[in-house]
């Protein structure tokens, strides 16, 4: 047939094919399949795949395709990026998706990083450490040995931990190498607190005192109190130093002049725990920047004002039960926000700002968990067995770690948590050093750490 015949056979042919209904266009197209030879049916294949196949992720707007993966889990989408390397190209490049599946995981996001690949790198770590975490193989453990005598007070900062023990002597680790960076002889301590400088002890002998590292000699002496003194702090910008005690009373000392400025009174019960930190919310009591002083009984936090007026009035006393039926762990965390303490009716955080419980996380399952830490998104807890995480966003426990039998303390300074900067989220760099160390019958100190990510 020639060229200009076939153009008008084929034309009149189409105009009849489209007045066809459904059923009778596939009858004819069944007849010219059955008609037609190899060549033809391998034309006919070959042009099928690229009709009905279309990549639509290669053919959409990118901003189109990357709306479309949002509505996608990232397990579907890591087994889409394996479909062809423009799909991975694209699905890889979707930052908002992976920031999303960071965040669930309980992961800080840095919205200054440009790089467009970055954040599925990140996912993929981060579900690497929470799969450790749910396997219970995220830590190691390690030990400290150098004292002849039990270990009472702990403090960590910066890789470094400072143990006091009943051998008169005070003690400087190096974490991460286990080595003994200073020792230096003190009394027995009850308290520990260090700077590169100083240490300020707090001791069974009812005083406080600050030594020197370098030469271990001791700098200052502050005398007054009748009890032990098991809790201190301070500030060198303020030259205040605080110390809470045996005797039911706070004393507030010059820091430098070792001179009592205040005798805080009002508890009925041993002081263990004094915090000095800077307000980072207004009411009616105080202003962002203000200092505040926090202390803690068996029963009740108060809260004080920094000043060197005699008279100085407690702003709040915070308690969860009023007839005293309810104790207080001896762990107290105040970020400048909120106040978080444990009891045996679960985890108390209260406004700050307000003094309201903003709420009670409880956990059924497991009784008289201890606060260690707490932050925006995990809360590091334990017991007489277990080391837990909890997700507080959930308020579940999300993985444990197996404790030895460590040396029990009513008071709390024979352990503590380490790095804390996580407990806010993960980041994949956060997530090194230190994160419980405990004292041990045999005098060493047990330390469990992060596992390097594999």
């Amino acid at each position: 047939m020639e060229r200009k015949d076939f153009e008008t056979w084929l034309d009149n042919i189409s105009v009849t094919f489209l007045s066809l209904t459904d059923l009778q266009k596939n009858e004819t197209l069944d007849h010219l399949i059955s008609l037609s030879g190899a060549v033809q049916l391998r034309h006919l294949s070959n042009n099928l795949e690229t009709l009905l196949k279309r990549d639509f992720l290669k053919l959409l707007p990118l901003e189109l395709s990357f709306y479309l993966l949002k509505w996608l889990d990232p397990q579907t989408l890591l087994t889409c990026c394996l479909v062809s390397k423009q799909w991975n190209k694209v699905i890889s490049a979707c930052t908002e998706v992976w920031q999303t599946a960071c965040k669930n995981l309980g992961w800080q996001i840095d919205d200054s990083v440009q790089d467009a690949l970055h954040w599925k790198r990140v996912y993929l770590k981060a579900i690497l450490r929470m799969k450790q975490l749910e396997d219970h193989e995220a830590f190691e453990t390690s030990s400290l040995i150098g004292h002849s005598a039990r270990v009472y007070a702990l403090y960590y900062k910066d890789g470094l931990l400072c143990t006091g023990s009943d051998d008169l002597s005070a003690k400087l680790w190096d974490v991460s190498t286990g080595q003994c960076v200073y020792g230096i002889q003190t009394h027995t301590c009850a308290a520990v607190k260090f700077d590169e400088q100083k240490l300020v002890t707090g001791s069974f002998d009812n005083t406080v005192a600050c030594w020197e590292w370098s030469s271990g000699a001791r700098t200052q002496h502050f005398r007054g109190h009748t009890g032990a003194v098991f809790s201190i702090d301070y500030n060198d910008e303020l030259d205040i130093l605080v110390s809470g005690s045996a005797d039911f009373t706070v004393k507030v000392w010059a820091l430098s002049a070792g001179t009592c400025l205040n005798t805080l009174t009002g508890h009925t019960e041993w002081v263990t725990k004094v915090v000095l930190q800077k307000c980072k919310v207004k009411s009616l009591l105080h202003s962002p920047g203000d200092y505040i002083l926090l202390s803690a009984d068996k029963y009740e936090i108060k809260i004080w004002p920094i000043g060197r007026e005699i008279n100085c009035k407690c702003l709040k006393t915070l308690s969860v039960s009023e007839d005293r039926s309810i104790c207080l762990q001896p762990r107290l965390h105040f970020d400048g926000k909120y106040i978080v303490c444990s009891s045996a009716l679960g985890l108390y955080q209260w406004d700050f700002a307000s003094y309201d419980i903003l709420r009670v996380i409880k956990t059924p399952e497991i009784a008289n968990l201890a606060l260690l830490g707490f932050g925006d998104v995990f809360a590091l807890l334990f017991d007489n067995h277990y080391l837990y995480i909890m997700d507080l966003r959930t308020e579940s426990l999300i993985s444990h770690w197996p404790l030895p039998e460590y040396r029990k303390s009513k008071r709390g300074s024979s352990f503590l948590a380490g790095e804390a900067s996580w407990l806010n989220g993960l980041d994949g760099h956060n997530d090194t050093g230190l994160v419980f160390a405990t004292s041990m019958p045999d005098h060493s100190i047990h330390l469990v750490l992060w596992k390097e990510h594999g």
